[in-house]
């Protein structure tokens, strides 16, 4: 690489740097998962206890600790702000394309290791789950780790030091998956690996696992905490491992039941731009032939990224970000095959970017004017425009490929794409914001704020805004509200306000309070002859004290 080269691909690498981490306290936090994990380790911050999670302060078991230690390490080092609560999420994402690069270049070659980073920093799924605080992405970095670490034990010599220490690492990563989302952690990378052997009739990875030594480090990682946590709360195993693993993914108890199929678009879209590139790819490597009973990288990455396919869209609860954890080992498996993609194949990857975004162009102002009875319409208008901004940059991006690809070579058509394509999900993402008084309460908030002190109580009414005890930086009591407090109010039934009527005597006291709920509840309030006065409301909330 020439040194003029070299010095334009780390100017992109610094601003690609600068754009990822400076943008993430652009956004408001929104409901209901950035609000809920946020708080959960604003509480963990506020408190001596670091055992037992606390959501609206109710025991909340459903996800092990390891995001909310390390979020609540930041808000003690950095102050309880957004840039903080979504600091490991984005921290993970970025360190995952680290993970890819170096991987890619130990097992491939330099080229394709930037190919490989380039494909994974510059889709939009993965770009915006890196900047949404989920736990996701922190499971998708570890057991990209995981992953990584193990293939290039299989590369090392066998029975050398080299292939025991990425085996340890591959071990380690793998319970930091576990502590980061569950029993997911070690059933992706475990079925892969059965699988992969069934398959390719290979079981030479079984006989390099180092088994004492790396499943003792696993279980001295992952396991003090789950003791820790059961000794504390004798209801927690149950419901973690049964309720919370095998009812969750077996049953439609959570309301998530999309068709089986759903995945499918989600995969193509969040692809974009590199939608036909990828899909070319994988039937590239769907027809080339493996060596039977020789370790081949290309077809484990297959695998892996077939099983989370498959496996989640067999699950009974379904969400997007489910299937993250394949896309790194897809851009390992596509860097290969974007080294030497044909002009033809970059030519129609191209060509239907620009169809999408064309399309798009047209279908939004359309699809706006569709809807201009929704009282959330000058959200929605505003948050349009950013996407039309996204939707000229895919545009300009992919006829700029088309044409480099004809004049100028492949390489400056993908660095071209791929920088369209990060733009394209900033952008997208960044003007999100515009639905800010729709899905967070931080305005609301602040108008709140001046009027309550540590003794006034606050109620949520028949409601819970996942982003509010976060911005008023305080728990609210629940009246008549279970969903995912459930469980933890059967433990603590104390922290809520079973029913409305209790609530009205309480709230008939005199004494003074506040009270969140949606409107629709303040008018049934209002008929029932309440007496409170209105303090805050807008389309979503509405905010009542005591007279």
């Amino acid at each position: 690489m020439r040194v003029s080269q070299r010095k334009l691909v780390w100017l992109l690498v610094s601003l690609f740097t600068i754009l990822w981490f400076g943008s993430l306290d652009y956004r408001h936090l929104v409901k209901p998962d950035e609000g809920r994990y946020a708080e959960i380790s604003r509480e963990m911050a506020n408190s001596d206890d670091w055992i037992t999670p606390r959501l609206n302060g109710i025991k909340y078991f459903e996800k092990p600790p390891l995001q909310y230690w390390m979020t609540a390490l930041a808000f003690n080092a950095f102050g309880v702000n957004e840039w903080t609560a979504r600091l490991w999420t984005a921290l993970c994402g970025f360190l995952g394309t680290v993970v890819v690069g170096l991987g890619a270049k130990r097992l491939y070659g330099l080229k394709i290791a930037w190919l490989s980073v380039l494909f994974l920093a510059t889709n939009f799924f993965y770009v915006a789950l890196s900047h949404i605080n989920t736990l996701d992405m922190g499971l998708t970095f570890f057991l990209t780790l995981s992953l990584v670490a193990f293939l290039l034990a299989q590369h090392a010599p066998r029975s050398s030091r080299e292939q025991q220490l990425w085996m340890l690492v591959a071990w380690s990563a793998a319970a930091g998956a576990v502590l980061s989302k569950g029993l997911i952690g070690v059933v992706i990378p475990s079925a892969t690996l059965v699988i992969y052997s069934l398959t390719q009739r290979d079981w030479t990875p079984w006989r390099q696992l180092n088994v004492l030594p790396g499943l003792l480090i696993f279980l001295a990682i992952s396991v003090p905490w789950f003791v820790a946590v059961s000794l504390r709360n004798p209801e927690f195993p149950y419901f973690f491992f049964i309720h919370e693993h095998v009812l969750r993914y077996a049953t439609h108890m959570h309301r998530r039941d999309e068709p089986w199929w759903i995945f499918v678009p989600i995969l193509l879209i969040g692809l974009m731009p590199w939608t036909i590139a990828a899909v070319a790819g994988i039937v590239n490597e769907l027809k080339i032939k493996s060596i039977a009973g020789q370790f081949s990288a290309q077809r484990f990455l297959l695998i892996w990224c077939g099983f989370v396919l498959v496996f989640f869209s067999l699950s009974g609860s379904k969400l997007p970000a489910y299937i993250l954890p394949l896309f790194p080992p897809l851009a390992l498996l596509l860097g290969r095959y974007v080294s030497q993609i044909s002009a033809k194949v970059l030519l129609w990857n191209g060509a239907v970017g620009l169809v999408v975004g064309l399309v798009a162009l047209v279908v939004l102002p359309l699809a706006l004017h569709a809807r201009e009875q929704w009282p959330e319409f000058s959200l929605y208008h505003h948050y349009s425009q950013w996407l039309a901004v996204a939707m000229s940059v895919l545009t300009a991006g992919s006829g700029l490929c088309l044409y480099l690809t004809k004049q100028r070579g492949i390489t400056s058509a993908l660095v071209v794409l791929g920088i369209s394509g990060f733009l394209m999900s900033m952008l997208g993402l960044l003007g999100h914001e515009n639905l800010a008084l729709s899905n967070s309460s931080y305005h609301i908030a602040q108008q709140i704020k001046p009027l309550l002190r540590a003794d006034i109580p606050l109620y949520s009414v028949k409601m819970y805004d996942q982003t509010l005890p976060f911005y008023l930086n305080r728990t609210v009591t629940l009246v008549d509200y279970h969903d995912e407090f459930e469980y933890g109010l059967k433990q603590q039934p104390e922290k809520s306000i079973p029913t409305l009527t209790e609530f009205e005597t309480v709230w008939r006291n005199g004494q003074p309070a506040l009270a969140v709920m949606t409107p629709e509840r303040y008018q049934a309030f209002i008929a029932q002859q309440l007496p409170m006065r209105l303090v805050a409301r807008d389309s979503w909330r509405v905010i009542i004290a005591t007279e």
